[in-house]
C-alpha cells in the first residue's frame, strides 16, 4: 500500500460506445460506455462490460443506460456514475491512504455546444477530477495518428466513432475547419437492424447488428484480398414469430450502408471546399486520415479515395487513435495551446 500519491494524471477518450482510460502511456481501461442502474434503488449495479452483457436482456427491475448519445453526454447523472465508476476501477490497482489530486485529459467532439462542454467537465469534476482538461477529438486523433499538428502544415483527420463522425483540417495547433455529423457507428447499427427487418423479415437488436457489423461490415462490393465468411443470423420472423435464421453477406452489408457513407463523403467534400488553398495542397500531398471504429469498415479507405480523389489512410489502431492523442496531450498540458481548462 502506498502512502503517498498525491498526484494522478489520467487521459480519457469518452466514447459513446467505449471508453477508454490511458495512465503512464498505458491503456488501463477499454470498456463498452454503458451503465446498468437499479430502478427502485437508483443505484448503479454495473458498468463496463458486465453492463453491456445485461443490455437487451435486463428485467424491469434492472435498466441499462448507455450515459453518450451522438457524442455527447444524454445522462448526465448515469455519465457521472461511469466515470466515477471506471475511475474508482483504475485506482483499485493502485492503493492508497489518500484521494490524489486528479488531473485529467478528456476528449470531446469537435461540434459540442457550450452546454455539452460543461456537461462532459462538470461530470469529471464531479467524479473526482481536480485539473479538467479538453481536447477535441480530431485534433486528439491527429496527435494518436502521430501527425505534426503545431507545424505550419494542413493535415486533414476524419474521425469515425460510434455517435458522430468528425471531419477537421488542422494547421499551427488548432482546427482551421471541421465539420461533425451524427452518422457514425450507432447509425451503421441501426441501418442493419432496418436492412434485417426489411430484406430478411428478423428482427434483431442491437448487439447482434453490431456483431454482423464487426464480422462482414463493408462499404464496397468487391474487396481486394480476402472476402469476409458471411455471418448467419437467427431471429424471429417479424410476421409468424418462428425462429428463422439468413446468412448475411459483405455486399449486402455495402448495400445496407450506402446512403450513410454517401453523407460522410458529402460532409468531407463540403469540408474540402473551404479549405484555403495553401492547406488543400498539403493535404492532397499527405493524404487524409482515418481514425475511429468506422475506420475498420472493409474497403473504406478505396471508396473514399476513389469519390475524392487523395489518398485515404487507415491509421495504427483506429479504434485507440483518440484516446493515445489525449495521452500525448495530458503530458504537455503547458505547451499545447488547444488544450481547454
Amino acid at each position: 500500500m502506498a502512502f503517498f500519491s498525491l498526484n494522478q494524471e489520467l487521459a480519457i477518450d469518452l466514447g459513446t460506445a467505449n471508453t477508454v482510460i490511458y495512465q503512464n502511456d498505458q491503456i488501463v481501461l477499454d470498456e463498452p460506455s454503458i451503465v446498468a442502474i437499479d430502478n427502485n434503488s437508483g443505484k448503479c449495479i454495473a458498468i463496463g462490460r458486465q453492463a453491456k452483457l445485461m443490455h437487451e436482456r435486463s428485467n424491469p427491475g434492472i435498466k441499462t443506460i448507455r450515459p453518450l448519445r451522438d457524442g455527447v453526454i444524454a445522462d448526465f447523472n448515469a455519465a457521472e456514475m461511469m466515470i466515477r465508476g471506471f475511475i474508482k476501477h483504475v485506482n483499485s490497482k493502485h492503493r492508497t491512504l489518500f484521494t490524489p489530486n486528479l488531473k485529467v485529459v478528456v476528449g470531446i467532439p469537435s461540434g459540442s455546444t457550450e452546454v455539452e462542454i460543461r456537461a462532459v467537465r462538470d461530470s469529471s469534476e464531479h467524479a473526482g477530477g481536480r485539473d479538467v482538461y479538453l481536447v477535441y477529438e480530431p485534433m486528439a486523433a491527429a496527435l494518436g495518428i502521430g501527425l505534426e499538428v503545431l507545424q505550419p502544415k494542413g493535415s486533414m483527420v476524419v474521425d469515425i466513432g460510434g455517435g458522430t463522425t468528425e471531419i477537421a483540417v488542422i494547421s499551427l495547433g488548432g482546427l482551421v475547419l471541421q465539420d461533425s455529423i451524427r452518422t457514425a457507428g450507432d447509425v451503421f447499427t441501426s441501418d442493419i437492424q432496418y436492412y434485417l427487418r426489411q430484406q430478411h423479415n428478423i428482427k434483431v437488436g442491437e448487439i447482434t447488428a453490431e456483431k454482423i457489423k464487426i464480422a462482414v461490415g463493408a462499404v464496397i462490393p468487391d474487396l481486394d484480398g480476402e472476402a469476409p465468411e458471411p455471418y448467419v443470423v437467427r431471429g424471429p420472423n417479424l410476421m409468424t414469430a418462428h425462429p428463422v435464421e439468413a446468412t448475411i453477406t459483405h455486399e449486402e452489408i455495402a448495400h445496407c450502408l450506402d446512403k450513410s457513407i454517401a453523407k460522410i463523403e458529402t460532409s468531407i467534400l463540403h469540408v474540402l471546399e473551404m479549405t484555403p488553398p495553401e492547406l488543400y495542397s498539403d493535404i492532397v500531398e499527405n493524404g487524409i486520415f482515418l481514425s475511429g471504429g468506422g475506420a475498420l469498415l472493409r474497403g473504406l479507405d478505396k471508396r473514399l479515395t476513389d469519390k475524392v480523389n487523395i489518398q485515404f489512410h487507415v491509421a495504427e489502431d483506429p479504434l485507440h487513435a483518440v484516446a493515445r492523442g489525449t495521452c500525448m496531450a495530458l503530458k504537455n498540458t503547458e505547451s499545447y495551446p488547444f488544450l481547454m481548462r
